[in-house]
């Protein structure tokens, strides 16, 4: 099943997580040998395409600093049965496009979170072509084996301003991680008008929430004006730490074929190039 968040109904539900109002989701428990024991892991995979000017690219790295040093964040963090969380951020583009700014983490406090979100701001910026989800979610998945990590939730967060045109299918992609245990949630970016020449759609919030996301409580935000970044990603961090799922409409998957097609980003890129 899967949840779409309006901007200003998720934020009133994270702070309420933030806050511990309300039940946790049942947690569980996985077993990795001697890795230290996490509420959650988080891997944040970042969209660094061409698609996403300079001006958006610093906004999305902005965007995380500003939540992983919140003290919204940190509250939810202080909320679990563990108190302590770990995360990875790794930036994306193509299929062959995949790097790792941030190794994993323990986040435990805000020492950490602070060095966590220097290390994302000091690192070089980067772009490159073609939009792969699905490379970002075959890139992301076996982090967790090696994390160092044993945590209740596993999450990949993805964030990006396009639709897959390149790699595997997404969806084939996204069945194989979810049955690996993973929860993939989504952050589509929508500040610019679709074009043909930038191969965007008018409903990317759509197309994430019936072809890429997935997994219990998955859920959509997605970002439509550039003074939303910082709350929308707080927003998403505070929900995926809380484990919490929201109370919204759900629309089971099952049930229904997408409301889009999940290879337009293939039939757009052979429609303009060809191959």
């Amino acid at each position: 099943m899967v949840m779409r968040l309006s901007i200003f109904a998720a934020i009133a539900i994270a702070f309420a997580a933030a806050f511990g109002a309300g039940p946790l989701a049942s947690p569980v428990v996985r077993t990795q040998g001697s890795a230290v024991a996490v509420d959650a892991e988080l891997v944040l995979a970042v969209d660094v395409s061409w698609s996403m000017d300079p001006d958006e690219q610093a906004l999305q790295r902005e965007g995380y600093m500003a939540a992983i040093t919140s003290p919204e964040f940190m509250n939810a963090v202080r909320q679990g049965a563990h108190r302590k969380i770990s995360m990875t951020y790794f930036e994306w583009a193509g299929i062959h496009h995949q790097q790792i700014i941030v190794p994993w983490r323990l986040i435990d406090g805000p020492e950490s979170a602070d060095a966590f979100a220097a290390d994302i701001g000091r690192a070089r910026y980067s772009r490159a072509s073609r939009t792969s989800i699905s490379g970002a979610m075959l890139f992301g998945a076996p982090l967790f084996d090696g994390s160092g990590y044993r945590g209740i939730r596993r999450v990949i967060d993805i964030s990006g301003d396009g639709v897959n045109n390149n790699g595997p299918l997404v969806t084939v992609t996204r069945d194989e991680v979810l049955a690996k245990g993973i929860t993939i949630n989504g952050l589509p970016i929508m500040l610019k008008r679709p074009s043909l020449s930038s191969l965007d759609i008018e409903n990317l919030d759509v197309y994430y929430e019936d072809c890429v996301i997935g997994g219990p409580g998955a859920f959509v935000i997605p970002i439509k004006e550039r003074d939303q970044f910082k709350a929308a990603i707080r927003t998403k961090l505070v929900l995926e730490i809380a484990g919490r799922v929201p109370p919204v409409r759900v629309v089971p998957v099952a049930v229904r074929a997408p409301r889009v097609s999940c290879t337009i980003g293939e039939q757009l890129w052979q429609q303009r190039w060809g191959n």
